[in-house]
């Protein structure tokens, strides 16, 4: 904008902020992991760390584990676009991918203390997560082509580089059960809509809840039901289902309401929660704004 007296012009340059907070479920006291711009966390199965994403600068984000409260950080990786992938089920080692490169998406798994990285196989151009098996010896992984718009599901032996595909469109795989049969996952658009599983001996695609829209199901720690969120008027509610052997059981009930709403998605995934609800993590982006005048000489 133009100053009216002739001085120069006007203009806004924004910054962006924010923090990554811990919600303590018992206490509700809330504690910020990371006072910067931060999102995609993920929990550690043990409820005592968790991974996620910082945005330092355009075009660069940065992998970080921590303390649940964060304590002990330590960055993992560097890129123009990083993403969180999931923990081994030991808390041990976790995955990540890495988009926008010019020689394509790449997906890696590594130590929790930054030891032992490496590259998965490549299965297709677009990449979405990667799951861990129970026992840690296989990682299953999303990808797509860039000319579909769907996911399908890979199996990947970590002792080689052996690949194979377990079933087609079966929408975004986020956690595996205890007994390593099946897979849960969601799709989050399309007629398909819903809560699913994959059955991995049977390779097939099984709706649970079909017409439910949420994000990042997870099995409770005994593998007898499984958790997700719905927002809706001002609040987080996180349902539990019962579920084994394949099957739901009963209706969706309310395990908790964190009374309070949070973005679900900020560059990824913006929260998650620990499998025992004693814990949620979640992103809060922010930002400002400065006036400045470029005179004129």
């Amino acid at each position: 904008m133009p100053d009216p007296g002739g001085k120069g012009i006007y203009y806004v340059n924004g910054k962006s902020s924010g923090f990554l907070t811990a919600y303590h479920v018992h206490s509700k006291e809330s504690t910020d992991i990371v006072s910067e711009e931060a999102t995609q966390p993920i929990i550690s199965p043990d409820g005592k760390r968790v991974m996620y994403i910082t945005l330092p600068a355009s075009e660069r984000s940065e992998l970080w584990v921590s303390d649940i409260d964060g304590g002990n950080k330590l960055k993992l990786a560097t890129g123009e676009s990083l993403n969180t992938g999931t923990w081994t089920p030991g808390n041990s080692h976790l995955s990540f991918w890495e988009a926008g490169t010019s020689t394509g998406e790449k997906g890696y798994i590594v130590g929790a203390d930054g030891s032992g990285l490496r590259q998965l196989p490549r299965t297709g151009d677009n990449l979405r997560n990667f799951v861990w098996s129970p026992d840690q010896k296989f990682v299953y992984v999303n990808a797509g082509e860039k000319a579909e718009p769907t996911f399908n599901v890979w199996k990947w032996s970590v002792d080689s580089s052996n690949l194979e595909k377990v079933v087609d469109d079966c929408g975004l795989i986020f956690d595996t059960d205890p007994s390593g049969k099946y897979l849960l996952g969601v799709i989050q658009s399309g007629e398909k809509i819903g809560i699913y599983e994959v059955a991995i001996s049977e390779r097939k695609c099984i709706p649970l809840l079909p017409g439910t829209l949420t994000s990042n199901p997870t099995f409770a720690r005994d593998g007898k039901s499984f958790f997700y969120a719905i927002a809706s008027r001002g609040e987080i509610t996180i349902y539990r289902q019962t579920w084994k052997d394949g099957k739901t059981i009963g209706t969706p009930q309310v395990a908790l309401k964190i009374p309070f709403a949070f973005s679900q998605t900020y560059n990824g995934n913006a929260y998650d929660f620990s499998r025992d609800l004693a814990t949620v993590v979640y992103a809060r982006p922010g930002g400002h704004a400065d006036l400045y005048l470029l005179s004129q000489k």
